[in-house]
């Protein structure tokens, strides 16, 4: 069997790409790996489809070969491939050393068992140093680009079994310093001495000559022992470095002689004085690891990375600062004098105000200054404080400002909110107190916050903000003081935020939480229950109301009830009530209860209410708590009204379950002043105080009230539901349909129905009848009114002469102006808002009736069509 096509393959790729599970449960899945690696030895198939699925082979090695004997296998077959490839110069050398590498790696067969293990490190260590290279194993041309490839092959197997390299430190020292790839070799050799490093400590062993002999050992220049030593594998970056007291597994219990302390210190030095020539990221991976290596080890002073700092210092890199940041956090004074932490703050501080950053460098400035590892911290470890040096002038530079972005601007105020913390005071002559910056900033983002027109996030960023500062100054009396004073002006000001303001006091403490649910009660009942914010009132209090000042809150609510008219007002009522129950109740709660027992429309809600009245005459403050809020672990109570119903959750809660009714559109009916949907509804089993809500995606209908039916008896037929519609546009839609009722049981039930389809045919309305004799005139000034704003258009109708008749009796009888029967009828059809759709069926022809379409809205044309022509199908 030949080659696939360089189309077949594509068309390969792109499937596995679109669902590598799906394909490789298909018919094609089982031999994808087998034809991969045969086509790679196929002479006939093109460099450029092999490196297609070579690409393949690096990014799906674990579905291709999901087991370790077949990824042994193709390793295998790939450094077959790369053997037996001709001595021309070849696109496909490095990724088939890095496919064998990821296959080895990825199958779990690195080891020293493994035969395609004990081929490639050889191969790799021989191209890195630059032995096989150029004879008889590819041109000399490749030479440099095979040596940098074969590093990081060697680099990603050391990552996976960190020490296998250790007896190789002495060899690649030797060729950093010979010509080759920089960059490669430096980040190899620096990672195989971190490895060798923590592997020879913890197993209490001396380097033993590994940095200056090029093969150590007897084993060849890779130790499976010594990467079995060095345990698990150690990310070249890792968040933090380990402790210096890490005990048996610390840097700190390898002892080193004199000699090989002063071979240490020459590989260091060797590397860092290469650093230069590495790109910013590698330069930053190396310092990395070489801090990580010096960190722990006793008589190594780490002034070897003075040089550096000369020259990093002043970087515009962000990935060399952040590493200089962390040698600063591990080495501290020992490596960092005074007058070098103060350029860096100030360097910082500075290159924060720059107005030219983007928004991620700013942040990165901004972090770094509220984490700054100072030489020596006057608080507790891991305790937010401002930096020392950080002196007025620079602190006046860093302060937040309503122009900032969100994320910056909670940035500076989280550093304002640690220079507010502090206790000393910045030269009161000059300067405005951080405190009071504070409270003026707070204030002005309250006030953006507060205008109607703006938009939700701003107000997100000022509760962000108040949050922070709660969170920073949880003892500052004033500033908390200041902070619930405009959140209640806040509130006044804004009801509609009350779902921020409910999310806010989630999240606060108790220091801030208490006295602002205080002063938001307040101010809640302090308003008049009748205003379009009672929605927002009623949320609010359900989260704030407590005992203390339940008169004025009874009060709110018996003022407020009179306007609570729908089902959301209704139970948004009630919860301030179930609220109330669980702090308080008393005498005055029970009388509202009685009240919202009689007096609500929604069934549900009456018997909500009753319910809540009849557990605050029964039950005492305990017994009441617990049956409005049980649990699992809730003991057995002795009120013989509670203990035999573990129910009460379901009782107090809406259930969703399947629906127990039918509903369907029944025929359409033409008359009133609004188009109106008939319904038909069977029901399954009993069900009582059913109720129908009707809601319509977009706007292009008025809300839909919703219909009430007492009872519903399965066997027992149902009288009509008629249901008006109110179009804002005359166009068709889908009804989303939601039942709410209760069952015999007593529980509260809400289940969705499938959608209704309204029609465009189902918003139809006739015109009043014209008097007698004045039908023509009629017709024709509502033709002529049509143009020229509206359009029209004609219609060829395949309807026999005979079934003309019969299709305007059976579909459009109503809207009839003008009839001369069996030829001719001219219709006129309302569509609310203002629209109107006027027809003209002539006389019949041989193969059809010829229909002249006019309006007034352009956009109802297409639809008309389509209408006329489902009538016609029909027929």
């Amino acid at each position: 069997m030949g080659p696939l096509s360089r189309e077949t393959w594509a068309h390969r790729l792109a499937a596995f790409r679109a669902s590598p599970s799906a394909f490789m449960a298909g018919a094609d899945g089982e031999n994808l790996g087998r034809d991969l690696l045969s086509d790679l030895r196929n002479e006939k198939q093109s460099e450029q489809t092999k490196v297609s699925l070579l690409a393949l082979s690096l990014e799906y090695p674990a579905e291709l070969w999901p087991n370790a004997p077949a990824a042994e296998a193709a390793a295998t077959s790939l450094l077959d491939t790369l053997v037996l490839l001709p001595p021309r110069p070849s696109a496909l050398r490095k990724p088939l050393l890095l496919a064998a590498t990821t296959l080895l790696v990825t199958g779990g067969v690195l080891g020293p068992t493994s035969e395609a293990s004990c081929r490639l490190l050889p191969l790799l260590l021989g191209l890195a140093s630059g032995r096989d290279v150029g004879q008889g194993f590819g041109p000399i041309s490749e030479q440099r680009p095979l040596r940098a490839t074969a590093c990081e092959c060697l680099r990603e197997l050391e990552s996976c079994k960190p020490g296998l390299l250790g007896c190789s430190l002495g060899l690649l020292r030797r060729l950093l310093g010979q010509e080759g790839p920089v960059q490669p070799l430096s980040l190899l050799l620096a990672l195989s001495l971190r490895d060798t490093l923590v592997a020879q400590s913890r197993s209490r062993a001396g380097l033993q000559g590994l940095l200056v002999s090029e093969i150590s050992t007897g084993s060849g220049p890779w130790d499976w022992t010594l990467a079995e030593e060095g345990g698990a594998h150690l990310l070249p970056q890792a968040p933090s470095w380990p402790a210096t007291e890490e005990g048996e597994c610390g840097l700190a219990v390898l002892e080193l002689t004199p000699e090989e302390a002063r071979e240490l210190r020459a590989v260091v030095a060797q590397l860092l004085d290469t650093s230069y020539l590495l790109t910013p990221v590698a330069q930053a991976q190396l310092l990395w690891l070489l801090g990580w290596a010096l960190r722990g080890l006793r008589g190594q002073p780490p002034a070897l990375f003075k040089p550096q700092l000369v020259r990093l210092l002043g970087t515009g890199q962000l990935t060399l600062l952040h590493a200089v940041l962390a040698l600063k956090a591990a080495f501290g004074e020992a490596l960092f004098t005074a007058q070098d932490e103060a350029l860096l703050l100030r360097r910082l501080a500075l290159a924060a105000q720059h107005p030219s950053l983007p928004l991620p460098t700013h942040l990165f400035y901004l972090h770094c200054l509220l984490h700054f590892p100072e030489n020596w911290p006057l608080g507790p470890e891991g305790e937010e404080a401002a930096p020392l040096l950080l002196g007025p002038q620079l602190c006046r530079s860093l302060m937040p400002s309503l122009l900032h972005e969100p994320m910056a601007l909670l940035a500076h105020l989280h550093l304002l909110c640690l220079l507010c913390a502090e206790e000393e005071e910045m030269d009161q002559g000059q300067l405005q107190s951080p405190q009071q910056y504070l409270e003026e900033l707070l204030a002005g983002m309250r006030q953006r916050a507060a205008l109607d027109s703006s938009p939700q996030t701003l107000a997100t960023v000022c509760f962000q903000a108040s949050y922070l500062v709660a969170s920073c100054l949880p003892g500052q009396t004033k500033v908390l003081t200041s902070l619930i004073h405009g959140l209640a002006q806040l509130y006044q000001a804004r009801p509609m935020l009350a779902p921020h303001f409910v999310d806010f006091l989630d999240q606060v403490g108790p220091e801030l939480g208490e006295p602002l649910k205080r002063a938001l009660q307040q101010e809640v009942v302090s308003k008049p229950g009748r205003n379009e914010a009672l929605c927002w009132h009623l949320q609010m209090l359900a989260k704030v109301a407590e005992g203390d000042a339940q008169s004025a809150t009874l009060s709110f609510l018996q003022d407020a009830a009179a306007y609570c008219t729908d089902w959301s007002l209704q139970q948004a009522l009630l919860r301030v009530c179930r609220a109330l129950l669980q702090t308080s109740g008393g005498r005055g709660l029970a009388s509202l209860l009685q009240v919202l027992a009689r007096q609500l429309e929604d069934p549900d809600g009456r018997d909500h209410a009753r319910l809540y009245y009849i557990l605050l005459t029964h039950l005492a403050g305990p017994k009441l708590g617990v049956a409005l809020g049980p649990s699992v672990a809730a003991p057995a109570l002795a009120s013989s009204l509670v203990a035999e119903n573990q129910g009460f959750a379901a009782t107090l809660m809406v259930q969703e379950t399947p629906a127990p009714i039918r509903l369907g559109v029944g025929p359409r009916m033409a008359k009133g002043p609004l188009p109106v949907l008939q319904l038909h509804i069977e029901a399954l089993e009993p069900i009582y105080s059913l109720e129908l809500r009707f809601r319509v995606e977009g706007k292009i209908y008025a809300p839909l009230k919703a219909i009430h039916v007492p009872y519903l008896c399965p066997g027992r037929p149902a009288h009509p539901l008629f249901l008006p519609l109110q179009p804002r546009c005359p166009a068709p839609a889908k009804l989303e349909v939601q039942a709410l009722f209760s069952t015999p049981a007593g529980l509260t039930c809400h289940a969705p129905l499938p959608p209704l389809s309204v029609n465009f045919e189902d918003l139809f309305l006739p015109f009043p009848q014209p008097p007698n004799g004045a039908e023509w005139s009629f017709f024709e000034g509502l033709w002529d009114s049509c143009l020229p704003k509206g359009a029209e258009s004609r219609v060829w109708c395949p309807l026999e002469p005979q079934g003309l008749e019969t299709l305007v009796s059976r579909h459009l009888e109503p809207f009839v102006v003008v009839a001369q029967p069996p030829s001719s009828y001219h219709i006129a059809i309302r569509l609310l808002p203002t629209s109107m759709l006027l027809l003209q069926l002539e006389a019949a022809q041989i193969d059809g009736v010829p229909v002249a379409l006019r309006t007034d809205d352009w956009t109802v044309l297409p639809l008309a069509g389509d209408y006329l022509r489902r009538l016609v199908g029909t027929e």
